[in-house]
């Protein structure tokens, strides 16, 4: 089964990204040159990166005493990926990119995600990049960000520390200036940074060259004492080895990969004070080297004397300001993992239940209320002929597709956001604003239900290795941890982004479900879905009301995850509805199989999944303190 004609109709025939290329950016581009970029994907994916996915599983990177080692699959996917170009796909021409909508890059990386997770797209190394071409300077992003999209370098974020995990206010890494050096380096502002990091993924390895690590840090204050809370924190570049500039003199960017900018020369030099502690060795995920990293420890020390030489980004104390660009940016990616991940084991699990026969088929009763009866006598049916397999697989469908359509549209909001006009980016800026917890926290929950599922429908066979579908469950149990947990999301959704602006997000949100209403409503088979998802937003609306009634974020959010799953249940029925009445728009006798899947899954999520709501929001209106008010000893 392949992913290819569900792309093909979200990207096209849904989100219309053909009409992107007649924007000045992408006017380069066509459908052509689109659908070249995904069959070259598909390919890779297909030869490099599935083959492996068992082998990076069993063969996890080792330290050896002196370097990290990987299988060389790893390499040759790696190795793949970087040649395609897509680790700058979307970026300008100057600098070796091609100018790609987000969108395009998003759907072609998806083919990455789904072949093995753990060998992945390098989301880290571009939203590094990404971050610096937005808040660094023109050096570093000479230096540091054309060296990460050529592929010859590979980047990290640096943010959880063993004693504070999510809780960033309690980062202990310190970083002071660096003497004399302290102004005058060409790559900006020299620190020396001294602490610890931890669940660092791809820390330490051979990959590339060098490894820049982006990395949370406080200065002291005067009197050397780190401030508290989050007010000092400041971002910084760590390069894994130390680099060395010549006439930094900012030219126009050459081709990637031809190691000079301009009159910039740019080498490598001794290697930076910056030491692997160990590897944190995972239950899914096996793939990605994950680390403990000491900063500043003595090691390695630059110039006779401990500390890992850092570069200010940015202004001091605005770290975590900079650092959300990349943060949001992983956790769509996440988001988009988790999908594909829910997705592989669909796939898995549908051509099993095409193939696998067992048990028969229930006989018609002779008399109302008799007992069932099986003829025992009949052959045996593919388990696809069942009830309750087809139960499974629908719900798969509806959670793996759905979330496909979401991230894509997310995707779609960027390029709005980058070359829409002025409103139509503002108003696309706002809308990732408020979408984000979703498109990170509703497929790290529910495709990994799609991932138990995949492994019910197998039976006791899909709990050993003799098939995948075990893999892609435990790699997927990460998703809801990676990038901030649920908690952390819920909180952000309705105690930061449903208020932001006074509401504005939400507002505009709703506006667009509106739309989408009033345009199903007409449609016989979708009308009763249409009135159900109105009903569902008025809820919402008055839930969230509800929750803030009292003034106290301590009411409103000691439910927040309830009102999140059903703020994202009632996101996906919209999403759905929206790809259904387009597939009914576009129907034609070619395409009756797969507008009758899209329907399939619509009235699947609006019978099963919507009706859920309910309950969630019971809890969120009524600011239940069942278990904020459990006296601990209770537990």
């Amino acid at each position: 089964m392949s992913l290819r004609p569900t792309l093909d109709f979200l990207l096209y025939d849904w989100l219309d990204a053909e009409s992107l290329s007649q924007r000045e950016r992408f006017s380069d581009h066509s459908r052509e040159t689109f659908d070249a970029v995904l069959d070259t994907c598909e390919r890779i994916a297909r030869e490099k990166y599935a083959p492996a996915n068992r082998i990076v599983d069993t063969q996890e990177p080792h330290f050896d005493g002196e370097k990290v080692v990987l299988p060389q699959a790893t390499h040759d996917a790696h190795k793949a990926f970087v040649e395609s170009g897509m680790m700058s796909a979307a970026q300008d021409y100057d600098i070796g990119g091609m100018q790609l909508p987000y969108t395009l890059q998003a759907a072609a990386n998806s083919f990455f995600a789904m072949a093995s997770v753990s060998i992945g797209s390098n989301m880290l190394t571009s939203g590094n990049a990404n971050l610096l071409m937005v808040h660094g300077t023109e050096m570093q992003k000479e230096v540091f960000a054309k060296n990460e999209f050529s592929g010859r370098w590979a980047g990290t974020m640096c943010l959880s520390e063993p004693q504070a995990g999510s809780s960033l206010s309690d980062v202990a890494t310190r970083a002071v200036p660096d003497g004399d050096d302290y102004q005058g380096d060409p790559l900006g502002p020299r620190y020396r940074l001294i602490g610890n990091k931890m669940w660092i993924s791809a820390g330490d390895h051979e990959l590339t060259e060098n490894i820049v690590h982006i990395v949370l840090a406080k200065i002291p204050d005067a009197n050397g004492k780190l401030v508290p809370g989050t007010r000092g924190i400041s971002l910084f570049i760590v390069p894994k080895w130390l680099v060395n500039v010549e006439n930094p003199h900012p030219g126009p960017l050459p081709q990637a990969g031809e190691g000079e900018a301009g009159s910039v020369k740019v080498t490598l030099g001794s290697r930076n004070d910056v030491a692997l502690a160990g590897l944190n060795h995972k239950l899914g995920w096996r793939g990605t080297t994950n680390t403990l990293l000491n900063f500043g420890e003595g090691k390695y020390p630059v110039g006779g004397r401990a500390g890992a030489v850092g570069y200010l980004v940015g202004e001091p104390g605005k770290g975590l300001h900079c650092m959300f660009h990349m943060m949001n940016e992983a956790r769509i990616g996440v988001g988009t993992a988790a999908t594909m991940l829910g997705m592989a084991g669909y796939h898995a699990s549908l051509d099993y239940a095409k193939t696998r026969p067992q048990g028969r088929l229930v006989k018609k009763a002779e008399q109302p209320g008799t007992a069932v009866v099986k003829d025992s006598a009949s052959p045996q049916v593919r388990i696809i002929e069942h009830a309750d397999v087809r139960r499974m697989l629908l719900a798969q469908k509806a959670y793996c597709e759905g979330a496909l359509a979401l991230e894509l549209y997310c995707a779609r909001l960027v390029d709005e956001q980058k070359t829409g006009n002025a409103q139509a980016a503002d108003d696309a800026r706002l809308l990732l604003e408020v979408l984000t917890p979703i498109a990170k926290s509703w497929p790290s929950e529910w495709c990994l239900e799609a991932n138990s599922l995949a492994i019910q429908v197998h039976g006791g066979y899909g709990y050993t290795r003799d098939f995948p579908v075990e893999q892609y469950w435990r790699d997927n149990r990460l998703n809801m941890i990676h990038e901030g947990t649920h908690g952390i999301q819920a909180a952000d959704l309705l105690g930061r982004k449903v208020l932001m602006e006074k509401g504005r997000g939400l507002q505009l949100l709703g506006g667009r479900i509106t739309e989408t209403i009033g345009h199903a409503a007409k449609v016989p088979a979708l009308a009763a879905h249409a009135k159900a998802l109105g009903a569902a937003l008025q809820r919402i609306g008055s839930a969230t009301e509800a929750a803030w009634s009292t003034g106290d974020p301590a009411d409103a959010l000691a439910n927040a995850v309830p009102y999140m799953q059903a703020f994202g249940h009632t996101v996906l029925a919209w999403i759905w509805l929206d790809v259904a009445r387009r597939a009914l728009e576009i129907d034609a006798e070619k395409a009756r199989a797969v507008t009758a899947g899209k329907i399939g899954a619509t009235d699947y999520f609006f019978h099963y999944e919507l009706p859920k709501i309910g309950a969630w929001l019971n809890v969120v209106e009524s600011r239940d303190p069942t278990c904020t008010a459990l006296p601990e000893d209770a537990f």
